[in-house]
């Protein structure tokens, strides 16, 4: 199965630069965040729960991101790699273009 990743707001903050801000529901502990950006600048994220998480999240990145070229363009662009537990619901922002 895949993560699932909802949009919930968009925006362009400075000429073509956009700022994104969605949920990712997951349900592996390591996969990606797909953005719908080609190249991410910053990336910013948040568990939801009503507990404190036992493992904290990680980004399995460098910033900024662009195509990494070991996968097609087309199924790479945007995609933050994220290292979390199994089951976390993702609050992110993230700005690029």
């Amino acid at each position: 199965m895949a993560w699932t990743t909802t949009v919930l707001f968009e925006m362009n903050v400075e000429g073509n630069r956009r700022m994104v801000f969605g949920k990712t529901t997951t349900d592996s502990a390591d996969d990606n965040v797909a953005t719908g950006l080609s190249r991410v600048d910053s990336f910013l994220f948040s568990h939801s729960g009503s507990a404190v998480e036992a493992n904290a999240a990680v980004i399995k990145e460098t910033l900024p991101k662009a195509t990494d070229g070991l996968a097609a363009a087309s199924t790479d662009d945007g995609k933050v790699n994220v290292i979390c537990t199994s089951g976390d619901v993702l609050y992110w922002l993230a700005i690029g273009f």
